[in-house]
Order: structure tokens, then C-alpha cells, then sequence
């Protein structure tokens, strides 16, 4: 497999931790500086795991067992990387996704207890070597980052809970811990971002830690 030319730089967080909005708002900024970027998403992205997605998120899925939402979402994953996050990679462009491997790690391994020894399998035959260059994990109090989805949901005609921000406090204090265990032990990838305070002060301090990353990066490729 030849070597990537873009750059590939994830977002993770607990529910209401505000990525997508953030996301948006940084691919404007960086598109004014004359950056390539593609902006994604998972589990979606593409046609097919935007279908994919529906079934998971679907908060009348409540029988899903979890090997079953593991298999969707490495499925997913297979087929959106295939079709959007390598040839982006390939083409010199910087890919900024919302979740990846990270997520499933936590929310199905740590969260719904399933192997991480067979996540990680899964995720490496799904990637088939595609890797984050930078993870920015925005980190937020389990109680702050529920409220704001729940408002968010609550003022929005057509949102509802999906099947997630419907779990309990312990499930989602587990995947803000997982997380926060993640950015001990991959310390060079994984920045923590404090997802408190306003949309404009979370929204520099991503630019103050990602800007010069992004600089130096590419200047190396």
C-alpha cells in the first residue's frame, strides 16, 4: 500500500461534547487558508454506511444485541475508508472525521463490555492500515454533554434520542473514561481538548493545538 499524502485527523468525545458543530466551523477556517478538506463522519460517510447508520441509531432497535452493533459498525467502517477516507488520503486531502476506531473501542468495548482484543482485530481488517495522524478528544462532564444533547434534541423538530444518549449515566461515564484511559496511552495522537466553557473558547483551543500539528505534518509529507 503506498503511503498516505493527506492528512487524517479524527474527533471524539462523550454525547453533547459539541464535535460536529466544531468540525464544521474548523473546515471553513481551514478552507480559507487554502487547505483541501473533506469532512465525514461515522458511522457514515457514504451511501451505504449512511444506511448502516440509520439501523444503529435507531432508538427503536432496542433488541440489538452488541456483537450485532460491532459488526455494523466495523461494516460501516470497511466501507466508508474504501470509498471516502482513502482516496481523500490519496489525493493530498485533509480528512476530518466525526468518531473513528477510537468510538467503537470505547463505546462498544468499555461501554458494552465486548472483547478489545476482537475490536481491535476488526478495526484493523477494517482500516486495512488507514490510521488517524491526530485524534482531538473533546472531553466534557458526563452530566454537561447529556444536558446539551437533550436540549439540542429537545428544540429540534425532527431529532430524537438515538439509542446511545438514551443509555444510562454509569454507560456514558464509562465511555467519557475510556476515552481519558485512551489519551493516557497514546499520548502523540490523542490531544485532549476541554469541551467546557463556550463554542468560542472550545473552538480555540482546537485551533491553538491543532493548527501547528496540521503545519508541521504536512510540511513532512
Amino acid at each position: 500500500m503506498e503511503e498516505k499524502t493527506g492528512l487524517f485527523v479524527t474527533f471524539e468525545g462523550i454525547e453533547g461534547c459539541g464535535k460536529t458543530t466544531q468540525i464544521a466551523r474548523l473546515a471553513e477556517a481551514l478552507r480559507q487558508k487554502n487547505f483541501d478538506i473533506v469532512v465525514t463522519r461515522e458511522p457514515g460517510g457514504c451511501q451505504i454506511s449512511d444506511k448502516i447508520r440509520a439501523i444503529l441509531l435507531d432508538s427503536n432497535h432496542d433488541s440489538m444485541v452488541p456483537e450485532t452493533e460491532l459488526l455494523l459498525y466495523t461494516a460501516a467502517r470497511a466501507q466508508h475508508i474504501a470509498q471516502v477516507v482513502r482516496p481523500a488520503l490519496d489525493q493530498g486531502k485533509i480528512v476530518l472525521c466525526d468518531r473513528f476506531c477510537d468510538a467503537t473501542l470505547a463505546y462498544q468495548g468499555h461501554g458494552r463490555h465486548l472483547d478489545l482484543e476482537i475490536i481491535n482485530q476488526l478495526n484493523h481488517y477494517a482500516c486495512q492500515g488507514t490510521t488517524p495522524d491526530v485524534t482531538l478528544l473533546l472531553d466534557l462532564p458526563v452530566s454537561v454533554g447529556l444536558g446539551r444533547a437533550r436540549s439540542r434534541n429537545a428544540q429540534s423538530e425532527t431529532l430524537d434520542e438515538d439509542r446511545f444518549e438514551q443509555e444510562s449515566l454509569e454507560f456514558h461515564q464509562r465511555i467519557r473514561e475510556a476515552y481519558l484511559l485512551f489519551s493516557q496511552q497514546q499520548c502523540e495522537r490523542i490531544k485532549v481538548i476541554d469541551a467546557t466553557g463556550d463554542f468560542d473558547e472550545v473552538y480555540h483551543r482546537i485551533a491553538t493545538t491543532l493548527l501547528p500539528i496540521l503545519t508541521s505534518r504536512l510540511s513532512d509529507k
